[in-house]
């Protein structure tokens, strides 16, 4: 089995996110997509509840198929949340899967700043994708350059979302907010 995992704050997940989890399947890089909601966003873009991040990914996450799962690890863990720790632990938790780190190009300037960026790099082959203008340093295409504050402020402003997120991720966002 091979895994790619797919971090990020996920508030919310939009159709960017859902393409891109599409396409790294049906090119053959991997055989399923873990999404992994991260609690804390290191420059503290996340505003909304871990519990509700997680909700709406899984809601994206079935919208998309059964080879696109959410992956609550980083909830479980206190302090920093570094990738290269997440990926340890989710190969010593499944032995036998081979994970690869998915992201997005904007990041890709910054990988020096990562921690152990070159144990990810020779441990977790990187699928690193574009996003707009962006392009990928490894030729992958690049997807609509979709935001998740972008997303919020429509929403905030009452604008209509379809085209911007799947179907159940409106339909659960609008649960979440009933609650």
């Amino acid at each position: 089995m091979r895994v790619a995992v797919y971090g990020g704050s996920f508030d919310p997940p939009h159709v960017g996110h859902a393409m891109v989890a599409a396409w790294v399947v049906w090119s053959g890089l991997c055989d399923e997509v873990w999404l992994v909601p991260v609690p804390d966003h290191p420059f503290g873009k996340v505003s909304s509840d871990f519990r509700v991040r997680c909700a709406l990914a899984e809601a994206m996450a079935t919208d998309v198929g059964p080879f696109v799962r959410v992956s609550r690890i980083e909830g479980e863990r206190s302090g920093p949340h570094y990738t290269v720790d997440t990926l340890r632990l989710l190969r010593e938790r499944h032995r036998g899967t081979s994970f690869r780190l998915l992201l997005g190009a904007d990041l890709w300037p910054t990988r020096t700043q990562w921690r152990e960026w070159t144990v990810i790099e020779r441990d977790f082959a990187p699928i690193v994708v574009g996003r707009g203008p962006v392009s990928s340093p490894h030729g992958h295409p690049a997807f609509p350059a979709i935001s998740s504050t972008e997303v919020r402020a429509m929403r905030a402003s009452g604008r209509p979302l379809a085209g911007w997120v799947t179907a159940g991720v409106l339909a659960r966002w609008t649960q979440e907010e009933g609650r």
